[in-house]
């Protein structure tokens, strides 16, 4: 190739855009403003960052937001005086605070399961070795089970999980109180019904440092956290037809495990009491469509596959490096087991290394998949398949807890090295509304013995949407999903066999947490138009390609402008607050090592004013080594 051609071919790639697209706004996160001042506990919530803090109401009976927000009458029935809570979020240094404002006409607690009110949380541990990071538990309420009912008039609530003793009559240690602590004031009397109280105020902080977060860094963090609302009305003493137990969570009800979803508070620097709208949280990872779709046969041999509008990512065990490139908070939620087989847990001699693709046609969700295994074999216990597992919610169908169903869709090698579809999957494939198919990579036959080299498998599945609830035009194009990575190796003697499991977000259904993935409408491809709002705004290259690719831009006002660098793959490799701008040049990497290659850019361009999203510029550079 000549120089002239090589150039006008890099031309041609630097055409190419992605078109900027609506996007539903995310249920599942809030940011925490910084506040100038110190925040004094003392449960009144009257310094002045509390009025510009980002707030949560949570309303008993009320969709609190997808995927994993949901309520339970504890008693059987509905609230008497329903929950209707304000959670209030702010930072200062390395301290999270969190202000609610409870309306609640009957306070108080018992040594009784769920008769009582107050806050059940989690906060994932950062800190923490292995993955998933592990939730830990933080429980403020007034459950006193090793006190008699009833329970003391005016008790305050008591501290339990992580940072406590578990044990209210042991004072906490300077360390705990340090790592938490929190002041109540009830507008009423607890543990009394003689008298209607008006609700509870409570001011709390938490020690991110010690979880492992650092929200003082220029690009901030995410909190991974959760709350469940517990409210007990008419308990002291019970009211025959007015006593009523009940609990309103958002994404999560638990403190110490992680069931549906979490909370992903956002937190930076730059991001304060007095900085305007915050910025709009985007989706954290995009589905593309293709205009093609496979014919489902497990070989994974079409061209389409290759697209780079196709979403891929690896699954690989022990591999802590590959866990930390995952999108959003996928390096904390993904992870890894092995359970016992015969007894213990053997070597791992062939750790399960795989490849996911991901991207839609009209109304049908496609998965590629492709294995690398030495020992490819079929074995009736799920704790020993060769297959994947991949859950995703319904969009419309709930749980008996109210959030949003979530469905198991799992296909193992079979005996006769076709794919086996299992739980919901058959359900679907029989419907006719899936289609899965299994290749046995050359070289590959399937035992339990371990007896010869395989090379492994690929596999194709194809899920219609609109067996899931989804409409035709797919509605707010949010999707939820994990996927996991089954990989048993028999071997003689039978106690060197094992099996293993290794996720990308989430395990399995009903667990902690899917990303929030966004089902983009157009296409990454030749013809889409690079400046797609070109009497708004203009984008230049200026060095490209380059070993320091840069970009300048021209705005005709002054934008809130964010840059965001992906690779081929769709992998976020950078993200940058550039702030309040209308005319820059700005390197596209600063500070991480990327590959040579291609890569796609986007400027998001938000109203500083009111943080409402104007215009999306986009292309592509290409990295010179």
């Amino acid at each position: 190739m000549t120089r002239t051609s090589l150039l006008v071919l890099l031309a041609v790639l630097l055409g190419l855009a992605l078109p900027a697209a609506a996007q539903a706004p995310r249920e599942d996160v809030i940011w925490a403003r910084v506040s100038p001042n110190p925040i004094v506990l003392d449960g009144v919530l009257d310094e002045a960052a509390w009025a510009a803090a980002e707030t949560k109401v949570v309303v008993y009976g009320e969709n609190a937001g997808d995927p994993g927000s949901g309520w339970k009458a504890e008693t059987g029935w509905d609230a008497s005086d329903p929950t209707e809570a304000t959670l209030k979020f702010l930072v200062r240094g390395d301290q999270l605070y969190l202000g609610a404002e409870i309306p609640d006409i009957s306070v108080g607690g018992s040594r009784e399961w769920t008769r009582f009110d107050g806050l059940l949380m989690d906060l994932k541990n950062h800190a923490a070795e292995g993955f998933p990071k592990a939730p830990a538990e933080y429980f403020y309420s007034w459950w006193y089970p090793d006190l008699n009912d009833p329970q003391p008039a005016g008790q305050l609530p008591d501290f339990r999980g992580y940072w406590s003793n578990n044990d209210p009559s042991v004072p906490r240690t300077p360390e705990q109180i340090a790592a938490w602590d929190a002041v109540t004031v009830v507008h009423g009397l607890s543990n009394n019904d003689a008298t209607l109280d008006t609700g509870y105020t409570v001011e709390m902080r938490f020690d991110l440092a010690v979880m492992g977060y650092d929200i003082t860094r220029p690009e901030g963090d995410v909190i991974e956290w959760n709350v469940s609302i517990y409210d007990t009305d008419y308990f002291w003493p019970p009211a025959v037809g007015l006593f009523s137990s009940n609990r309103v969570w958002w994404q999560d009800p638990w403190g110490n495990t992680g069931w549906y979803n979490e909370v992903r508070i956002h937190a930076r620097p730059d991001v304060t009491t007095t900085s305007g709208p915050v910025p709009a949280i985007d989706p954290e990872l995009e589905i593309r469509p293709l205009a093609a779709a496979p014919v489902i046969d497990g070989a994974l041999t079409e061209p389409l596959w290759n697209d780079p509008g196709v979403y891929t990512f690896d699954l690989r065990w022990d591999d802590d490096a590959l866990r930390a490139t995952y999108d959003g908070v996928g390096p904390y939620r993904a992870g890894q087991y092995q359970p016992p087989v015969h007894g213990d847990q053997a070597f791992v001699s062939d750790p399960a290394d795989g490849t996911v693709k991901v991207f839609y046609n009209g109304t049908t969700l496609y998965f590629g998949f492709e294995v690398r295994d030495e020992v490819v074999q079929y074995h009736t216990v799920p704790d020993r398949w060769d297959g994947f597992v991949v859950s995703i919610e319904d969009q419309v169908l709930r749980h008996t807890d109210n959030n949003l169903l979530q469905r198991r869709l799992a296909f193992q090698v079979g005996a006769d090295g076709e794919a086996s579809a299992q739980d919901y999957l058959l359900t679907m494939v029989l419907a006719g509304t899936a289609e899965v198919a299994l290749n046995l990579m050359a070289g590959t036959t399937v035992d339990t013995l371990g007896l010869d080299t395989d090379t492994g498998y690929t596999a194709e599945l194809a899920i219609d949407l609109t067996a899931l609830s989804y409409p035709a035009d797919l509605g707010d194009r949010t999707l939820h999903f994990g996927v996991t990575l089954y990989d048993g190796d028999s071997y003689l003697p039978i106690i060197d066999s094992y099996g293993t499991r290794t996720w990308w977000y989430r395990e399995r259904e009903f667990t902690c947490c899917a990303p929030w993935a966004y089902l983009a409408p157009n296409p990454i491809g030749v013809g889409d138009d690079p400046f797609a709002a070109p009497a708004y705004a203009q984008v230049f290259n200026v060095a490209n390609p380059s070993r320091d690719p840069r970009i300048s831009f021209a705005l005709p006002h002054q934008n809130s402008v964010t840059l965001e660098v992906y690779d081929l793959r769709g992998r976020l490799v950078e993200r940058r607050q550039l702030g309040v701008q209308q005319v820059g040049e700005v390197p596209l990497f600063t500070g991480r090592r990327a590959e040579a290659g291609v890569y796609l850019y986007r400027l998001r361009l938000v109203d500083p004013a009111t943080g409402a999203p104007r215009t999306t510029l986009q292309g592509k550079t290409v990295l010179l080594k």
